[in-house]
């Protein structure tokens, strides 16, 4: 799938994902800046990416994890801050959610500070029931009766 914006192509071709550009700004974001190099190399080669593109340079990502039936997480979405503000990030947002591979799914995500854009795709703040996992990597000790 290709779907051209402005100058700017939108692709889900995960060949023409370019790994440095995507590790460069993710080692530097808010969200990721903790993650090592081989699990984000990793997380773009199980997962279903989107690029964005200008003049064949990468500039934007997004990347998707799903059972492919009832739910997807939308998740590691950027644009490169020379390009923030000409709407792609908007575009990006639309293509993937718009796509009839997660019509009917339920799309979930966590952000700090881009509240606003995504409420305007349908997503919705939901801290009743939303619970997440730190990835510290240690295991919890069960409860001696439920011990196995």
């Amino acid at each position: 799938m290709e779907v051209l914006y402005k100058d700017f192509i939108i692709s889900n071709d995960k060949d023409k994902i370019n790994n440095q550009v995507v590790l460069d700004y993710l080692q530097r974001s808010y969200w990721a800046n903790q993650r090592p190099s081989e699990r984000i190399l990793k997380s773009i080669e199980t997962s279903k990416c989107f690029g964005v593109y200008h003049d064949d340079r990468q500039i934007g990502f997004a990347r998707v994890v799903t059972d492919e039936a009832t739910i997807f997480y939308l998740c590691d979405v950027f644009v490169l801050e020379e390009y923030q503000g000409l709407g792609i990030g908007k575009k990006l947002i639309e293509v993937i959610v718009s796509s009839e591979e997660y019509a009917g799914m339920k799309g979930i995500l966590a952000t700090r500070d881009a509240h606003g854009l995504y409420e305007k795709y349908g997503f919705e703040k939901d801290p009743e029931s939303y619970m997440r996992r730190t990835a510290s990597g240690s295991k919890p000790s069960l409860p001696e009766n439920e011990k196995g």
